[in-house]
């Protein structure tokens, strides 16, 4: 296990406000795009419809949306939507350009939190992220996750999901005519936060699922590994951000239907989740902080053998990753407790996965954002490029 020390209190400012770099505000997809087709093509993977579009107002970067075939988590035919950016210049460093398949952080579950909205505006909070890996001349694909922007409620933190998304749109990448993107291109996940769980899950499905991608690296930060102890968390000391389990409450009732969440709720909570479906972070953030479970229902779901059996499917660390993971975590955060990533990195490496495990010291959630993006871009250059990794574990 490796520590970060942070940079002063201002520099970490000044990295999270990076983070935030806006652009000139360029139209997002119209709203046909994100409408299902009568019928889905046959395979996870396959492109339904795209529409070029801009990364903010850069002009050195190829921007497409995407909308493609995925897999929900009950193993249905889904339709998502998500961004392909691609840099205009040539890639020269050797062999196929690498693409990184980038997990979005909580943008909300409203239709108009899609990343494939914010990314032509230059507004998505991650754009600077996206910007450097551009820079390094990667190819880089963004999905929106089932239920944002398309029909339906979004899956917010069902773990099969967000992996499928994850790994179907490098698939959609590199099937997109001219695209750029090779069938052997190298891959990388990374993520933050719900991020951070969509590329853990996308590390653990890759082999199964999509055993032809040539997966060589994974990085996920601030994850939530085991939903049942963050809702008690999230329920208790850190009910300032009860919308965060809000939105997982939904999320686990749009992707398991029996679950019937509004069944449980009272008229006040039925009220917070009529509010509560269309907004983005910024706005939902509000709604819920300081209530508890007990404010919004008039039996709690989570003390259900329904509820309880499908929290513990989202468990991760179940799977060792076959690729190596960069998994980092700030000592402090406030949202998803620093526990959450101890325990995953226990529990991958005794799996027998090869995992760089870094502590943010002093870093809370929201630090935590943005002050190790510069060593997982660094990391991942070493893994596109072959260098010698020494892991924290199993090495």
């Amino acid at each position: 296990m490796r520590t970060r020390r942070l940079p002063t209190t201002v520099t970490a400012l000044v990295a999270v406000t990076a983070l935030f770099a806006t652009a000139a505000a360029c139209a997002p997809p119209p709203p046909e795009f994100y409408r299902p087709p009568d019928a889905l093509p046959a395979r996870p993977g396959d492109v339904v419809r795209t529409v070029k579009t801009s990364f903010g107002n850069a002009t050195h970067v190829d921007a497409t949306a995407v909308s493609y075939r995925s897999t929900s988590a009950t193993g249905r035919a889904n339709y998502v939507t998500g961004t392909l950016l691609v840099p205009k210049a040539a890639w020269t460093r050797g062999g196929a350009r690498p693409i990184v398949s980038f997990a979005p952080g909580t943008q909300g579950v409203g239709d108009s939190c899609a990343s494939s909205t914010a990314i032509p505006k230059g507004t998505s909070y991650q754009q600077g992220a996206m910007r450097q890996m551009l820079n390094r001349g990667w190819a880089v694909a963004v999905t929106d996750y089932e239920g944002i922007g398309t029909p339906g409620d979004h899956t917010y933190v069902i773990k099969d999901a967000e992996a499928h998304a994850l790994l179907d749109i490098v698939r959609a990448a590199q099937r997109i005519p001219g695209s750029g993107v090779a069938a052997n291109a190298p891959v990388a996940f990374w993520g933050y936060s719900q991020g951070g769980q969509a590329a853990a899950a996308a590390a653990e499905r890759e082999a199964s699922y999509a055993p032809e991608l040539n997966v060589v690296a994974s990085a996920a930060g601030g994850v939530p590994s085991e939903l049942g102890a963050l809702a008690a968390h999230l329920d208790g000391p850190g009910n300032f951000w009860f919308s965060f389990l809000a939105f997982a409450a939904l999320g686990l009732d749009a992707a398991y239907p029996e679950l019937d969440l509004e069944s449980y709720l009272s008229e006040t909570g039925r009220d917070l989740l009529e509010r509560g479906r269309d907004v983005c972070l910024i706005d939902g953030l509000p709604l819920g902080a300081g209530r508890h479970i007990s404010d919004l229902t008039t039996t709690n779901p989570l003390d259900t053998p329904q509820w309880q059996a499908r929290i513990a499917e989202q468990r991760l660390g179940t799977v060792a990753p076959a690729a190596p993971v960069y998994q980092y975590h700030g000592v402090r955060d406030q949202i998803i407790p620093y526990e959450q990533g101890t325990s995953l990195r226990d529990a991958w490496c005794a799996g027998g996965a090869r995992v760089e495990s870094v502590d943010l010291e002093l870093a809370d959630h929201i630090l935590g954002v943005a002050v190790a993006v510069d060593d997982v871009i660094a990391w991942l250059d070493e893994r596109f490029t072959g260098q010698p990794f020494t892991p924290t574990c199993n090495a």
